[in-house]
C-alpha cells in the first residue's frame, strides 16, 4: 500500500538572494478600517515576503523569512508589534519534516 503525499508549499528564494534559515506564517488582526494601511506598512519591511489580507480572521497573513528566531522575535514584537491599526499577532515557525 503506497503511503498518501501530504502536499506542501515550497517557497524557493529569488534568484541570487540568500537562503533564509526560518520562514514562518504570521496571522495578523487588525482594527477594522485599517487594513490597507497596515498593508502598507508591512510592504516596507524587506523580512516580509508575502501579504494577502483575508476575509474573517486573521485580517492579514504574512509569511516572512529571517536569519533566525531571534530575528524573528524582534520583527514581530518590535517592527510589527509597533504598526499603528495591528491589535494581535499569532506567529507559526516553519520547520523543515526529516526525511523517512
Amino acid at each position: 500500500m503506497e503511503s498518501a503525499t501530504i502536499p506542501y508549499t515550497i517557497h524557493a528564494p529569488e534568484t541570487g538572494a540568500p537562503l533564509m534559515s526560518d520562514r514562518a506564517y504570521i496571522l495578523i488582526n487588525v482594527i477594522p478600517g485599517q487594513t490597507s494601511s497596515v498593508v502598507r506598512a508591512l510592504s516596507q519591511i524587506k523580512e516580509v515576503k508575502t501579504i494577502d489580507p483575508c476575509w474573517g480572521k486573521p485580517d492579514i497573513i504574512a509569511v516572512v523569512e529571517v536569519q533566525d528566531q531571534e530575528a524573528l522575535t524582534q520583527l514581530v514584537l518590535k517592527r510589527l508589534h509597533g504598526i499603528d491599526g495591528i491589535t494581535q499577532t499569532d506567529t507559526h515557525l516553519v520547520y523543515k519534516l526529516a526525511e523517512s
